[in-house]
């Protein structure tokens, strides 16, 4: 559905996007997942038409995303996520526009618009002028917008980004029937881990280059061995201690947490604490997560990223209020 082949884009000396290749098939979720300034919003922009390429091929849908653009606009829904409704018109109103917009046709959009508005929760808002909605509410109508016409690949830019959970889990039980029911393919951009399992693939980016592309499972796969999480009375004394004493196959340290990545936990963990003479004050053991993939891959942790998106969501909220 989505074919990508040596895509590049340059501003001016600097390369966003370094000449990145990759196929999504069809009914499949993508995940796109990369610190920020990785070169996902510019891929996702040239993906959508939004932005021109410096080099390389894009194929949607059978379409060329440079000489068949209105084709490839046709084929795509785009739930963004910056607000790009118009305020002085009502729910319903930007609803029926987009229908309009996207030929769906006269018999369906009611049927649509009411579908669609009771998933978000807004039936009983659909004649309410936008610009009075508060910025939680416009989110969930964005969303509603994108999914109105059905499209056969659908892009989601941090779909749920400042939604309470119990919103975020009901619009994705919409999307994944909605998914199963017609076939739609989804490409997808969220800093959210349960989110991201969701995708059949993901793909990591970083400084404008694609450096890891599989399964989930595949990729915490290739991070290996369990983890063991601890916090001691004396980490530096505990450092040099593991490092004369311990063999494991990584040691890290990060918000006063040392990290050690093992082959296998069971086998390790009696054996570690009996030559581990500093006092332990806490002790976890996991398997690996997305984010412990995410940091192996780029160097960031997710929960990072996550603070940067909330940030960046509190100042657009504070812009559109």
């Amino acid at each position: 559905m989505i074919q990508v082949k040596n895509l590049k884009k340059s501003f001016k000396d600097f390369q966003a996007v370094k000449g990145i290749s990759f196929d999504v098939t069809k009914g499949e979720i993508f995940g796109f997942l990369g610190p920020n300034g990785a070169g996902k919003s510019t891929t996702i922009n040239m993906l959508c038409t939004m932005l021109s390429s410096s080099g390389g091929e894009i194929i949607i849908n059978d379409f060329d995303v440079i000489k068949q653009k209105d084709e490839v606009r046709k084929s795509i829904g785009i739930i963004f996520q910056e607000n790009t409704l118009d305020e002085k018109l009502t729910a319903k109103e930007n609803l029926m526009l987009h229908c309009k917009f996207y030929k769906v046709p006269k018999k369906l959009r009611e049927e649509r618009i009411q579908e669609v508005l009771e998933i978000v929760d807004l039936v009983d808002k659909k004649q309410i002028l936008v610009e009075k909605f508060s910025g939680g509410m416009k989110r969930r109508l964005e969303i509603a917008r994108g999914l109105l016409h059905y499209p056969k690949v659908l892009f989601l830019d941090e779909p749920t980004v400042g939604l309470d959970p119990q919103t975020r889990a009901h619009i994705w039980e919409y999307i994944l029937k909605l998914k199963e029911k017609e076939g739609i393919t989804m490409f997808l951009t969220t800093h959210y881990l349960d989110e991201a399992e969701i995708s059949d693939r993901i793909a990591i980016m970083d400084h404008g280059e694609i450096i890891a592309i599989d399964t989930p499972n595949q990729l915490k796969a290739q991070v290996g061995g369990d983890i063991i999480e601890i916090t001691t009375k004396d980490n530096t004394i505990a450092l040099k201690e593991i490092e004369e004493k311990v063999e494991c196959l990584e040691v890290s340290v990060k918000d006063k947490i040392i990290r050690l990545k093992v082959a296998n936990s069971d086998e390790f963990i009696s054996d570690f604490i009996k030559k581990l003479d500093t006092p332990i004050t806490s002790l976890n053991i996991r398997k690996p997560t997305l984010n412990d993939v995410f940091l192996t891959f780029t160097g960031r942790d997710i929960r990072e990223e996550e603070a940067s998106k909330a940030d960046q969501f509190k100042q657009q909220m504070k812009r559109m209020s």
